[in-house]
């Protein structure tokens, strides 16, 4: 039976629930649309400034929600919500899915599949529009898992806007399939190397959620 996957992130606002990672970002933009609007019955100038302060405050809250997710079952599971850029052969065997996020999507990623974190590892890049396929030397984190596949590698990719990707565990640490492993801000790409053998099952241009739509075909 799916599951549902529960670990709470720690950041909430007006009743949404939000990304761990997402308050740097958030709380001064909230702040400042709340003043802009107690003031501006008095002020014409914030008046004015209230409307895309206030704009922005609530984009904010969108890109930054986190909702609860029914874990699909299946040997993996996609680690994030976007539409898939590209299939790609590898020379070594495996097969690279790639997912496209942009700013609409939810940006917290979650683990394909259960096992335990082997490594962690960030790379320094550029920041190049993630759909380019030179965003493949943009700023990334890389993933290992030992799962019962063996180890699967997942690469976080931070995009034109998103400039920082916040990992959520080390090395060492053993997770659930579908749990809530890290946040990129903003748009981004999130790459994952199926181990040869494993069949795809998704095209490119279809909408993947994460811990949900399933990636692999028996």
């Amino acid at each position: 039976m799916p599951h549902s996957q529960t670990s709470a992130p720690r950041d909430s606002l007006l009743g949404v629930r939000l990304a761990r990672g997402a308050s740097p970002w958030l709380l001064p933009t909230v702040a400042t649309a709340a003043l802009s609007l107690t003031r501006a019955r008095k002020s014409g100038r914030w008046a004015a400034a209230a409307v895309p302060a206030t704009a922005l405050a609530a984009g904010m809250l969108w890109f930054f929600r986190d909702p609860e997710r029914e874990i699909a079952q299946g040997r993996v599971i996609s680690p994030a919500d976007g539409v898939v850029q590209s299939i790609m052969p590898w020379k070594d065997g495996r097969t690279r899915v790639a997912i496209f996020m942009s700013p609409l999507n939810v940006h917290v990623n979650r683990a394909p599949l259960a096992g335990t974190v082997t490594s962690v590892e960030h790379i320094p890049g550029g920041f190049v529009p993630a759909f380019n396929k030179e965003s493949e030397n943009n700023e990334r984190v890389v993933w290992h898992f030992d799962t019962e596949l063996g180890d699967i590698e997942m690469i976080q990719i931070a995009g034109a806007v998103a400039r920082r990707i916040v990992p959520y565990l080390p090395a060492g640490t053993k997770v659930e399939q579908g749990e809530r492993i890290g946040l990129i801000r903003f748009g981004s790409r999130v790459d994952i190397y199926l181990p040869e053998g494993v069949e795809v099952a998704v095209e490119v241009g279809q909408t993947t959620t994460a811990g949900v739509t399933r990636i692999d075909r028996d």
